[in-house]
């Protein structure tokens, strides 16, 4: 796999002269002093990683490997040139590279998905890292979308580039750190919006839109991590990055409550407030790709009851994601959720009551999905979804968890007992050589046979 003079590190686990092929996370980095000791932390949370010496190293890998992210040294000579060619030798798949040891640099229009300054703790990276990999699944998805679309006379409004200030929530009490922040915060051309309390906070973010909250701690940290705690317990606020400010943050489990990034209160005001800037631009980008993907359910073509693909437009996504999945080597699983047969289900069948809660079921199924997902009716009580970058045991985690979310709901049946809905679920990953009509047929198959949980 490696060129000559190349020095390829493999991924932790692994034995013998092969290289795993499960490796998520290529690190460039020319010696093991911060990448080291990363690295470790990294596959310890279950992010297998490979470390490339240099360029020759690092294109290999790229091309052996189904890496999902790469990390570079910033402060390298030519990191930047580097993480250009690493974007183009692994189009047309996206390629998320964050920049490690520098909060800027020279070149405004550098190739880096993110910049981060040290010391970066591996929980604060996953974070990052899951965020990154899902926006470029997300881009990919909205050009695949962009071209189903065109071919049935339908046009997709591009991606919109929001230009405003960003919006973001500091909470804590009015100390001269805090209120210095703040400042830094609004000299960078953030709008920053102050709450000194954890009710206050929860007003604010119920009330108005925010793209990063700061929560500001000296000292006991506890009711800072119980807003962060709150924030991911919340559909609508799950996703808004979290950067805690606290002394004592070493000794609580941060990463558990929701916390998206940690800071010391004593650190420079401007490279606390560089960082919630990048995270906040993440989080805006994020949201104009998820604003955009959901303009199709204005379109005309989608399903009338329920919102979702129909069956014939879901046949021709789901074509073209089979091939894309292929050209990017992505991943690409499938769910069949066919509602299962009960007696009360018989019973609200027969009173017509059924027909008036499939459209409600269909748009949670809608909601309940990722941005990036792929949800459709194929018949009067069967749903699927097409899930790119899920691998078979993701994609049936994700149909038990929507399966599990309805069968809690009660739907009404008149002047009798409300119903509940259950499902048979079936779910197959599109294999190498395979259509994607025989994945969707194998997935309703097992659904015929397989109750969900």
């Amino acid at each position: 796999m490696m060129a000559r003079g190349a020095n390829l590190r493999r991924p932790r686990g692994t034995a013998g002269g092969e290289v795993s092929i499960d490796a998520r996370i290529l690190i460039v980095a020319r010696d093991d002093a911060w990448a080291g000791p990363f690295s470790e932390g990294l596959d310890r949370l279950g992010w297998r990683t490979i470390t490339a010496r240099g360029p020759y190293a690092a294109i290999a890998a790229l091309g052996d490997l189904k890496v999902e992210a790469v990390i570079i040294d910033a402060q390298d000579e030519g990191a930047a040139t580097l993480a250009r060619r690493l974007k183009a030798a692994y189009a047309p798949r996206r390629l998320p590279i964050v920049g490690i040891g520098a909060s800027e640099i020279g070149d405004a229009a550098h190739p880096f998905d993110m910049l981060i300054a040290p010391p970066l703790h591996p929980s604060q990276a996953v974070h990052r890292l899951e965020s990154l990999i899902r926006l470029a699944v997300a881009q990919e998805e909205f050009d695949l979308r962009v071209q189903t679309f065109a071919e049935r006379g339908r046009r997709l409004e591009a991606l919109e580039i929001d230009s405003s200030p960003l919006r973001v929530l500091a909470v804590g009490e009015p100390a001269p750190r805090f209120l210095a922040l703040s400042n830094a915060l609004e000299e960078s051309g953030a709008d920053v919006v102050g709450a000194f309390t954890a009710y206050t906070a929860f007003d604010y973010l119920h009330e108005r839109h925010f793209e990063a909250v700061v929560l500001w701690s000296r000292d006991d940290c506890r009711e800072a991590l119980s807003i962060a705690n709150g924030m991911r317990r919340n559909t609508r606020l799950y996703h808004i990055p979290a950067l805690l400010c606290s002394e004592r943050a070493a000794e609580a489990d941060v990463w558990d409550k929701g916390v998206t990034d940690v800071a010391s209160p004593d650190a420079a005001s401007g490279e606390m407030a560089r960082r919630v800037v990048e995270l906040a631009g993440a989080y805006r980008r994020q949201n104009n790709v998820r604003l955009a993907l959901e303009k199709a359910r204005g379109s005309g073509l989608m399903d009338a009851a329920t919102g979702l693909f129909t069956r014939d437009l879901f046949a021709a996504h789901l074509t073209r994601l089979a091939h894309a999945s292929r050209d990017r080597n992505r991943p690409l699983t499938v769910c069949v959720l066919k509602l299962a047969d009960s007696p009360t289900v018989s019973m609200a069948r027969a009173g017509g009551w059924l027909d008036r809660a499939i459209p409600q079921i269909g748009a949670m199924i809608g909601r309940l999905v990722r941005v990036e997902d792929t949800a459709a009716r194929l018949g009067a009580e069967v749903f699927a979804l097409a899930l790119p970058g899920a691998i078979l045991a993701a994609g049936r985690a994700a149909g038990e968890r929507i399966a599990a979310v309805i069968a809690c709901t009660a739907f009404s049946c008149g002047d009798g007992a409300p119903f509940v809905a259950e499902f048979d679920l079936g779910v197959a990953e599109v294999r190498p050589g395979e259509s994607a009509a025989r994945a969707l047929e194998d997935a309703a198959a097992s659904a015929m046979r397989r109750r969900a949980g």
